[in-house]
């Protein structure tokens, strides 16, 4: 007996959109040695080649975290990056231009939006990324694909936090510091939408967006001091450490639970919340996929969305990332890579 090639069903099949093959180099923003903002510059680099169940990007826009600033300026995952000059990046938005096989969830065409496996792997400041399958999902149908670039990272941050680790539920008390930021705005919804009461501290000119998000309660830190005004918490999570993390095990209900994120921001942490008589946990993303999809369906449905600040031309990276480390990003920026 003979076989055919299994081919897709045209319900599944996205090859109908034309996929050229990648050229042998792209266009990327890379950086030398540890450093400044400065130290990000455009270079020709090789178009990286998947391996196994990767699958191979055309990245049209590509998102900028904090752990991207701290990774550039020599801390962040600056310890594992095998040689230099890197491609910095996680984030990215763009069309599937190589699959595995030919009867891949995500074919040759399809628009897809997810995380790189950086330091690894090259990363999505580039023309072309390689990311694992379980990494990535369908982009959102309702968003641009730089609007999708802001999702990955920040939004699967806040879903570990506020969803798998502090188990979000009807009546409960969580306060989130720097609501307004990428993470933030992302865990203030996803919070609410699980029913908790959301108190955020954020500058009090984000108070009315972070209300339109799902806070019941915003407090200006530029003002007040959250201790002063609020208590009993049921859960922490703290985007920002340091003096801000051993102010808020005091507004903690015995047995609460504090959730650290910034790596390396109070290393002290978990002896400090036992002698508090709370619990205490880090935390670090997990590029799931399958939670991104869920993420994407809750964005297709407007039940959450993504608040893009700024956006910049791939080769304007420095600025970008000057704009970030200035501490007053709404939202997400991202860079725009090439044409949709």
């Amino acid at each position: 007996m003979r076989f055919r090639p299994l081919r897709s069903t045209p319900a599944a099949d996205a090859a109908s959109v034309p996929v050229n093959d990648p050229p042998e180099t792209m266009t990327a923003v890379v950086f030398d040695a540890p450093g400044t903002a400065d130290a990000l510059h455009v270079a020709s680099v090789p178009v990286p080649s998947p391996v196994m169940s990767e699958v191979l990007v055309r990245v049209v826009a590509a998102g900028i975290n904090p752990i991207d600033a701290k990774t550039r300026a020599g801390k962040g995952v600056s310890a594992a990056i095998a040689e230099y000059p890197t491609v910095p990046g996680y984030d990215f938005s763009g069309i599937v231009v190589k699959a595995p096989y030919e009867a891949h969830a995500f074919p040759p065409g399809t628009a897809v939006f997810g995380m790189a496996s950086y330091p690894r792997s090259g990363g999505t400041y580039a023309e072309y990324v390689v990311a694992p399958t379980l990494s990535i999902a369908r982009k959102p149908s309702t968003l641009s694909h730089v609007e999708a670039a802001g999702v990955p990272l920040a939004a699967l941050t806040a879903w570990g936090l506020v969803v798998e680790t502090a188990h979000a539920h009807e009546g409960q008390r969580v306060l989130i510091h720097a609501g307004s930021g990428g993470v933030g705005h992302f865990a203030v919804q996803f919070a609410a939408y699980f029913g908790a009461h959301v108190t955020v501290t954020a500058s009090g000119r984000n108070a009315s967006w972070l209300r339109e998000l799902g806070a019941s309660v915003v407090i200006d830190y530029t003002t007040t001091r959250f201790e002063d005004v609020v208590s009993d918490m049921d859960v922490v999570i703290d985007l920002v450490g340091g003096d801000v993390g051993s102010r808020s095990l005091g507004v903690l209900r015995p047995g609460g639970l504090y959730v650290l994120v910034p790596t390396g921001a109070w290393a002290e942490y978990g002896d400090a919340a036992a002698a508090a008589g709370v619990r205490a946990t880090s935390y670090k993303v997990v590029p799931d996929g399958t939670a991104l999809a869920t993420v994407g369906r809750l964005l297709d449905s407007g039940a959450v969305q993504v608040y893009i600040d700024k956006v910049f031309d791939l080769a304007d990276a420095p600025q970008a990332h000057r704009e970030l480390e200035a501490g007053h990003t709404r939202g997400k920026i991202v860079l725009r890579v090439s044409d949709d």
